[in-house]
């Protein structure tokens, strides 16, 4: 999904309002993507940044988001298992 798209196309009124948390309770494989960011407003930095400035998200879901889009991505499984294993090293070492 993608934050600032939603938010501009007035699907939500408010990202406080953005139902992401309810996905990510209910482990419904979802990611965070930008979409046309010269219209929309943001890249996927900024969509990521505004998503957790509204909905104060944990560093286990942020984990899961990122982990949801290499698992998601056509990348090789090889490549997919050393990314992972790079997000989870990185929470390890700063949590």
């Amino acid at each position: 999904m993608c934050p600032l798209s939603n938010l501009k196309l007035g699907v939500v009124k408010d990202l406080k309002t953005h139902p992401l948390r309810d996905f990510l309770k209910k482990e419904i494989m979802v990611t965070i993507n930008s979409d046309d960011p010269a219209y929309f407003g943001g890249y996927l930095n900024e969509n990521f940044i505004a998503i957790q400035d509204a909905l104060n998200l944990s560093y286990e879901e942020i984990s899961t988001l990122v982990k949801n889009s290499f698992e998601a991505s056509f990348i090789a499984k090889e490549q997919q298992a050393e990314y992972l294993k790079m997000v989870d090293d990185f929470i390890s070492n700063n949590t």
